[in-house]
């Protein structure tokens, strides 16, 4: 799974449909809300004093009867216990926790620590956000397989239109910036404004449904240092050994005291906002689940489908699902492997989360023509690789030719229509070069 943007949009907020005999009497539609994922990268093990500024932030927010979402670090959860720090443990176990690597910046730094978190705080955690700017792919499948469904962090690596998306199969909370704009200024002094963004960013969600989403963090050391632990000991590949560790320099008591009541006058007002409620990661992911999985995807569904790739590979969004552009080569590709096997006519299901390739596609420079046999041929085997790996291949191979799968996954489409408009396959397929639209949506790599 490389970072060429196989990816998918959130649809909209969670709904629920169900068959009734009977009409329901006439209700008033929901009014939008904005939900906000506050959410604390808790991570300082070096510094003492920051245990004691994430116990106070955990049960300031507990006393307001909001639940934050607390991602620890492994050997932050570590050496809380090897300090004795029970009290900081049960204050952040009141929150839900996720991960936020093992040991941040002292290397290597995603090593495990998933598994003491759970056992220190009694949850397993729901989501994980990358240390520093160290954002890779390959962390979206392991984390499916631990169970872990939530993305959650703050960059410019990949985003969707400033709002939540499916990617690897994660809900990916990350590149929201309104939440930056909350964010507090390097002297802390930004509180009215920070209010009146907020007031911006509620109208606009809750002006239309359906409502929006803010994600918000903080750090709890920011709270209490002049610069961050890391920085003082990790800075440009800095590695030293735990006895040479330096502690963060300080601010004075008055200023750190300005820093805390920031976060806790902007909740206090956050919360007065009758349509503003905050959420956690997991909660997040019942407002924005994956409604094409497991769904049956019938011939009416693929004569909508196919031609959404017919300008080139990207997401499709449905009346109420969407579909990333490795899920509609699946779906179009079985589709057409059915017929070909000849099977009977059976709604397709999308059982497993479908990665994108794992490096770069050869280049197809102009249109190459291929007969119906070769054609299929290539199909049954991407049909068989398809489901095996459930990944999209990094090439799709015609004999010793190979094809980009942004350029298969066109071909295929337009088979599609074709077997549906005249019931039989056509004598030639043109397989003609095409692009990965949805790469639109990711940044370009930076020196």
């Amino acid at each position: 799974m490389t970072r060429r943007g196989w990816l998918k949009s959130a649809v909209g907020l969670a709904a629920t449909s169900a068959v009734r005999s009977e009409p329901l009497p006439a209700q008033e539609p929901a009014r939008p809300k904005l939900y906000i994922v506050l959410w604390f990268d808790t991570e300082d093990y070096i510094l003492p004093q920051s245990d004691d500024a994430a116990k106070r932030i955990a049960a300031f927010l507990t006393s307001q009867r909001v639940r934050a979402t607390f991602k620890v670090v492994g050997e932050k959860g570590r050496t809380l216990e090897r300090r004795g720090r029970s009290d900081v443990i049960g204050a952040l176990r009141e929150h839900e926790i996720g991960y936020h690597s093992n040991t941040h910046s002292q290397h290597p730094t995603v090593a495990p620590g998933f598994d003491d978190l759970k056992r220190i705080f009694g949850q397993t955690p729901t989501c994980y956000g990358q240390p520093g700017n160290s954002w890779a792919p390959e962390c979206h499948g392991a984390l499916e397989k631990w169970g872990v469904r939530v993305y959650l962090d703050e960059a410019q690596h990949v985003g969707l239109d400033g709002k939540p998306f499916w990617y690897g199969g994660l809900l990916n909370i990350f590149n929201l910036p309104d939440g930056v704009k909350l964010r507090p200024s390097d002297d802390w002094s930004n509180l009215d404004k920070a209010k009146a963004d907020f007031q911006e960013i509620y109208s606009r969600a809750t002006s239309a449904a359906p409502g929006g989403l803010l994600s918000l963090y903080f750090h709890p050391c920011e709270f209490i240092h002049q610069a961050f632990w890391d920085a003082v000991n990790f800075s440009n590949g800095a590695n030293p050994a735990p006895a040479d560790w330096k502690l963060p320099p300080m601010v004075p008591a008055e200023k750190s005291e300005q820093h805390f009541k920031y976060l806790e006058n902007l909740v206090v007002y956050m919360k007065s906002f009758p349509d503003a409620q905050f959420v956690t990661a997991s909660e997040v992911l019942k407002l924005h689940p994956d409604s094409a999985k497991m769904r049956p995807f019938t011939l009416t569904d693929i004569q909508e489908i196919a031609p959404a790739s017919a300008g080139g590979a990207t997401f499709y969004t449905g009346p109420d699902y969407a579909l990333t552009a490795g899920e509609i080569l699946v779906v179009l590709n079985k589709f057409v492997a059915g017929i070909v096997r000849k099977r009977s006519a059976e709604a397709i299901l999308l059982d497993r989360t479908v990665l994108g390739p794992g490096s770069a596609a050869p280049e197809l420079r102009s249109p190459m023509e291929f007969s119906w046999s070769e054609f299929e041929r290539a199909l049954l085997d991407t049909a068989d690789q398809l489901e095996r790996t459930h990944q999209v291949p990094v090439a799709v191979w015609f004999g010793s030719t190979a094809v980009p799968p942004e350029s298969y996954l066109a071909a295929v489409a337009q088979v599609c229509t074709t077997l549906i408009s005249r019931s039989e396959p056509p004598a030639k397929v043109t397989v003609a070069p095409s692009k990965l639209v949805a790469a639109k949506y990711v940044a370009e790599d930076t020196p």
